[in-house]
C-alpha cells in the first residue's frame, strides 16, 4: 500500500490460490465433457462400423448400385405319367408412369398451341388439333375395357405424383400385346408392360386338395404348392449397375448380372387317370345320396405308400381358389343376410381349401374291425378253428348294454361268419379279451395316435382313448370302430399294415424332385417305421376279409374274374345339426387279395339317412366302379371260375362294315342272339356299339340299309326287381343288361341301381348296368 493511501473499508481482491481452484474445476469439468464426447464419438463409430455396419452398407450401395430383380420361373407338377398339372407361363403387369402421361400431355397442349397460333398469323383456322379431352376419355375407357378395372381407377392413376403406378397384374400375352401396338399407334409412352409369371393348373379341379395353389406373390398355398414351396420357387437373380451421384446408371460394363435359378419341378406318385376315376365315383355318389359334409377317397400301393389318388369332393378349382365352388354352398351364401355373409364365405372357403383325407377325423366304424382282427390273430386271442360267438343282439358291458347293428341277433358263428356279418358283440367280445393294456398297444403300433408322415402340409393325428384311460365299455366299443377317431389316411395305412405283411409305411405323394438342371435332387422310397404283425398273421387278415367278400357278394366290392378282399363302415355320430344322428359310411377293399398290390378308401360324411347311410349301400358300388376301372389300367386282368364263367357277361365285337353272314356267325360264337333290320348283305350300322358289355343271350341289332333311323324306347323302372324280372322287362323294350355285384344266380338279389335312369330315352339295344343286393344291409 503506498503511503498516504486511505485503507478501503473491503478487500475485494482473490486470492491467488482460489484462482487457480476455479481454473481447476473448470478444466475438469471441460476435460469431462470433452472425453464423454470422445466416448460418444468412439461408441458411435463402433456402433457404425461394426455394429450397423450392414445397415449402412446396404443403404451405402442402394445409393451407389441400381438392382433389377430377375424373376425365377417356378417349377411345374407333373402326374406319374407326365402329365402336367401344375405350371408356369409369362404374362405381364401393365403399369403407368403418371409423370410421364402428364408430360406427354403438355406436350401435346404445347403443339396445339403452336398450331393454333401459325394458322392465326395466316389467317386461317387450324386443323388436326388433337382433342384431349377426347383423347383421354378414350385412353381411360380402353385401358378400363381391356384390363378389366374402374374407369376410375385409371384416372386416379392419371393424375398420381409418382413415375410408377400397377394398373393390372399377370395380363395374358395376347392383351399386352393389343394395349402395346394402341399406344405405339397413338405414338405415347407413359404406358409399359414387365414380364412375370403365372401359375396354371390346366386339369381345373382334378387333384386340387393334392396339389394348392399360389397366392398372388407367386408363394405356395395349401398342398404340395405350400409343401414343396422352397424347391418350386427357385432363385430370383439380380441385375446391379453402378449409379452416378446425380442417380444415373453408368455404362453397362459397371453391373454385375445374378442369374436366376428357376424352380425344381414336382414328379408325383398320382396318376391322373386313376385320380379322374376316384373323382368321378365321389361325385357320382355325393350326388345320389346327397352326401351332406364332403366325401374323400384315397387309392395307394399298400406295400410302399405311394399314393395313386387321393380326393375330395366337391373340390375347387385351383386357377380361381376364391370362388366357391360347390353349388349347395354357394347358394346357401347368397340367401344369407349381408352381416352374416363374409364370416360363411371365409369358413366356406377355408374348408373347400382343406384336405379331407388327411386334416379331418371321424370315428371309423367298422371298418375298423380289421385292426382288431390282427390284434386278435396275433395275440391268439382268436382261434379261427374252433371259436364261436354267439350274438344276441346286444352286449352288456359294465352298466350300459351295446347293441348290434342286427338288433334280432346273429345267432352262433364263427370269426370268419362274425366279420363277415359285421357283428358288433362278437368283436366286443375279442376286444374285452385283448384287454386294455393289449389293445392299446396295438392302436399306437397301427400308428393310429400320430400322422402318417405323408409329405403334405395340414395332416392331423387321429384321437383315441390311451390305456391309461381306458374305461372296458371303451374298449368294447373301440373293438368294433366308434369312440376313437382317425383321418382317412391313417386307416387306409393301418389297414395297409395288416394285409402287406406287417409292416407300417409312410405314405408319399411326391417321387421325385429334378431342378432345371435335370438332377434328381430328392427321390422318395418306401418308408417302414416299423413291423406291427407277422407276415403270417397278415395273410390270415388277408383271407378272413377275401372270404368277407366272397360270402356276402352283395353287400361288398365283388368283381367277377378277381380276388378283392374288404370291408364295408358305418360309424354314428352325434351331431348339434337338426337330425338325430349324422352317419360316416366308407368301405375299404383291396386287391389282389393274396399279394396287395393296390388299396382303395372311400368315406362319405353324413349321407342322407332317408336315401341310405350304410357304407354297404351308400360307397360299396362306388368303390365297385373305381375298382373295376382301375384293375385293368394297372394291369391286373380277371381269371373266371367255371361257376363265374357260366355267368360271364359279354363283350360286344365289332361287326360294322362286316358281311351280314360274317357278322351273324360272330355273334353265335359268343353267345349273343341278333336281329337284322333292313335287306342289305352288309352291317352298316349295329346296337349296342362295340365294347358294350352284356349278359349272355344279349341281343345285337344290325342295321343293313342306308338312312335307317335308329328306334328309341323309354327305360323302365327296375329297382327292386330280380334279375329274372329285369331280363324280362328289357326283353321287351329290346334293351340289353349287364349285372355288377351279386351273382345273376344268387336268390334274392334284387336291382338296387340301374346305370341309366328310368324314363330316359336311349336307342334299342342299349345295355343298363344292374346293380344287385341281396338281404339286409348291415355294417
Amino acid at each position: 500500500m503506498r503511503v498516504g493511501a486511505e485503507k478501503p473499508e473491503t478487500d475485494t481482491t482473490t486470492p491467488p490460490h482460489s484462482v487457480s481452484s476455479k481454473m481447476r474445476r473448470r478444466s475438469s469439468i471441460c476435460l469431462a465433457i470433452l472425453m464423454a464426447l470422445g466416448v460418444g464419438v468412439t461408441g458411435n463409430l463402433f456402433k457404425v462400423s461394426v455394429i450397423d455396419n450392414e445397415e449402412y452398407e446396404t443403404m451405402a450401395n442402394n445409393y451407389h448400385f441400381g438392382t433389377m430383380t430377375l424373376q425365377a420361373n417356378r417349377g411345374a407338377i407333373y402326374d406319374a405319367t407326365g402329365n402336367a398339372l401344375a405350371w408356369s407361363a409369362t404374362v405381364y403387369n401393365i403399369y403407368m408412369d403418371p409423370q410421364l402421361y402428364q408430360e406427354e400431355m403438355a406436350s401435346i397442349e404445347e403443339a396445339n398451341a403452336k398450331k393454333e397460333a401459325a394458322a392465326q398469323e395466316n389467317g386461317e383456322i387450324a386443323d388436326n388439333l388433337v382433342d384431349l379431352t377426347q383423347l383421354r376419355t378414350s385412353i381411360v375407357q380402353f385401358l378400363s375395357d381391356k384390363l378389366e378395372i374402374e374407369a376410375s381407377e385409371v384416372e386416379t392413376a392419371m393424375e398420381e405424383d409418382s413415375r410408377y403406378y400397377v394398373l393390372q397384374t399377370q395380363v395374358e400375352k395376347s392383351v399386352a400385346d393389343e394395349i402395346t401396338a394402341y399406344f405405339d399407334e397413338l405414338q405415347l409412352t407413359f404406358i409399359g408392360t414387365e414380364a412375370t409369371t403365372k401359375r396354371y393348373y390346366p386339369q381345373n379341379e382334378l387333384a386340387a386338395a393334392v396339389i394348392g395353389f399360389t397366392n398372388g406373390d407367386g408363394d405356395g398355398q395349401y398342398g404340395l404348392e405350400y409343401q414343396y414351396d422352397d424347391y418350386l420357387a427357385g432363385v430370383d437373380g439380380r441385375v446391379i449397375s453402378a449409379q452416378a451421384a446425380n442417380g444415373e446408371e453408368m455404362p453397362y460394363r459397371y453391373s454385375t448380372t445374378y442369374e436366376a435359378e428357376d424352380g425344381a419341378s414336382l414328379y408325383l406318385t398320382i396318376d391322373s387317370t386313376l385320380q379322374y376315376y376316384l373323382e368321378k365315383s365321389l361325385e357320382e355318389m355325393v350326388q345320389d345320396f346327397q352326401v351332406q359334409d364332403r366325401a374323400t377317397g384315397i387309392l395307394m400301393n399298400p406295400k410302399t405308400g405311394a399314393v395313386y389318388a387321393m380326393a375330395t369332393y366337391p373340390s375347387y378349382d385351383p386357377n380361381n381358389p376364391s370362388e366357391i365352388a360347390d353349388p349347395v354352398v354357394k347358394q346357401q351364401l347368397a340367401e344369407l343376410p349381408e352381416a352374416e355373409y363374409t364370416d360363411a364365405y371365409l369358413e366356406a372357403r377355408e374348408k373347400q381349401w382343406r384336405n379331407k383325407a388327411i386334416s379331418e377325423i371321424n370315428p371309423p366304424g367298422s371298418t375298423f374291425k380289421i385292426i382288431t382282427t390282427a390284434a386278435a390273430l396275433e395275440e391268439d386271442a382268436v382261434n379261427l378253428e374252433s371259436d364261436t360267438f354267439n350274438c344276441t343282439g346286444v352286449l352288456q358291458v359294465q352298466d350300459l348294454a351295446i347293441k348290434c347293428s342286427n338288433t334280432n341277433g346273429h345267432g352262433v358263428q364263427t370269426f370268419t361268419q362274425a366279420l363277415t356279418n359285421s357283428c358288433n358283440p362278437a368283436f366286443m367280445e375279442i376286444g374285452l379279451r385283448l384287454g386294455v393294456e393289449t389293445f392299446g398297444y396295438y392302436l399306437q403300433g397301427f400308428g393310429l395316435s400320430e400322422r402318417t408322415g405323408i409329405d403334405l402340409p395340414g395332416e392331423v393325428s387321429g384321437v383315441c382313448v390311451t390305456a391309461d384311460s381306458m374305461s372296458l365299455v371303451d374298449l368294447a366299443s373301440s373293438a368294433f370302430g366308434q369312440t376313437n377317431e382317425l383321418s382317412a389316411l391313417e386307416l387306409i395305412t393301418a389297414y395297409s399294415a395288416a394285409i402287406n405283411g406287417g409292416e407300417l409305411v409312410t405314405p408319399y405323394v411326391v417321387d421325385h424332385i429334378v431342378d432345371s438342371n435335370g438332377n434328381t435332387v430328392l427321390q422318395n422310397t418306401k418308408s417302414v417305421k416299423r413291423q406291427v404283425i407277422s407276415e403270417e398273421t397278415s395273410k390270415q387278415v388277408r383271407e378272413q376279409l377275401q372270404a368277407v367278400v366272397d360270402n356276402n357278394p352283395t353287400h361288398n366290392v365283388y368283381i367277377q374274374g378277381y380276388q378283392i378282399g374288404g370291408k364295408s363302415g358305418t360309424a354314428e355320430i352325434r351331431t348339434t345339426r337338426e337330425v338325430e344322428d349324422d352317419y360316416v359310411s366308407s368301405y375299404c377293399c383291396f386287391a389282389p387279395a393274396d399279394d396287395p398290390e393296390v388299396i382303395l378308401l372311400i368315406q362319405a360324411d353324413y349321407p342322407d339317412p332317408e336315401i341310405g347311410y350304410y357304407g354297404s349301400r351308400v360307397v360299396t358300388p362306388y368303390a365297385r366302379n373305381v375298382m373295376t376301372e382301375v384293375l385293368p389300367y394297372l394291369g391286373f386282368y380277371p381269371e373266371y371260375t367255371s361257376e363265374e364263367a357260366e355267368e360271364l357277361h359279354v363283350s360286344v365285337p365289332l361287326v360294322q362294315d362286316a358281311t351280314l353272314a360274317s357278322a351273324e356267325a360272330t355273334l353265335e360264337q359268343l353267345g349273343l342272339t341278333y336281329e337284322v333290320i333292313g335287306e342289305g348283305d352288309t352291317v352298316l350300322e349295329q346296337s349296342p356299339m362295340t365294347g358294350t358289355t352284356v349278359a349272355k343271350g344279349g341281343k345285337v341289332l344290325l342295321y343293313t340299309e342306308q338312312g335307317q333311323t335308329r328306334d328309341t324306347v323309354e327305360v323302365p323302372n327296375l329297382l327292386g326287381l330280380t334279375v329274372a324280372q329285369a331280363n324280362e322287362t328289357l326283353a321287351y323294350y329290346d334293351l340289353n343288361y349287364a349285372v355288377m355285384g351279386a351273382s345273376a344266380s344268387s336268390e334274392g338279389a334284387t336291382v338296387q341301381y340301374q346305370s341309366v335312369e328310368a324314363g330316359s330315352q336311349v336307342a334299342r339295344g342299349t345295355s343298363i348296368t344292374l346293380t344287385l343286393m341281396e338281404g339286409e344291409v348291415h355294417d
